[in-house]
């Protein structure tokens, strides 16, 4: 009996909201954009050296984007999609 209305208590509600998931999409597409700059520059020859692999792009941006994008992921894991924006008084 007990697990009847446990089941029909916890129907059809989801965890995260819309919001939530727009604000994980958004991180989600910052963590591939650095990984997707970050990539590239190497040579095919062992013993040539190629310095394209130390620009800035690579060292600066690429992860420094993949950070805010797992910023972004947090903030969109504990943001609260039924937080009201009017005080109740």
């Amino acid at each position: 009996m007990g697990e009847q209305k446990r089941k029909e208590t916890t129907k059809g509600e989801f965890i995260f909201g819309k919001k939530n998931y727009k604000f994980m999409l958004i991180g989600l597409g910052c963590i591939a954009l650095g990984f997707i700059l970050m990539s590239g520059g190497g040579s095919d020859d062992p013993n040539v050296f190629d310095p394209s692999i130390f620009s800035w792009r690579r060292i600066r941006l690429a992860p420094t984007l993949i950070l805010i994008g797992f910023g972004i992921q947090v903030y969109a894991i504990l943001l609260n999609p039924n937080k009201n924006t009017k005080p109740k008084k």
